[in-house]
């Protein structure tokens, strides 16, 4: 992957947040939380995981931008992440 760190950071960041919500997740399970609460903290690790995948994909779509024509100029990193998003 050729992400610079300044892409990558929020990325990582984002990745531990869900990996600590995940775990939380586990141990709600594992004391016999409530169903719904458990559903809910899971629709929040999956969004965040979503994200962090939405970015990598769009950093990997600005670098294939950046090597076209110069035709036009090329998408801002959050005009790909934004376009990417209506797809998904």
């Amino acid at each position: 992957m050729n992400a610079d760190q300044e892409t990558m950071t929020p990325v990582l960041n984002r990745l531990r947040r869900a990996q600590g919500q995940l775990a939380g997740v586990i141990a709600m399970i594992e004391a016999g939380r409530d169903c719904k609460d458990v559903v809910t903290q899971l629709a929040a690790v999956s969004r965040a995981l979503d994200r962090a995948g939405f970015k990598i994909i769009a950093s990997g779509m600005r670098d294939c931008m950046n090597a076209t024509d110069g035709e036009q100029p090329p998408l801002s990193e959050a005009e790909l992440e934004k376009l990417f998003l209506t797809l998904a």
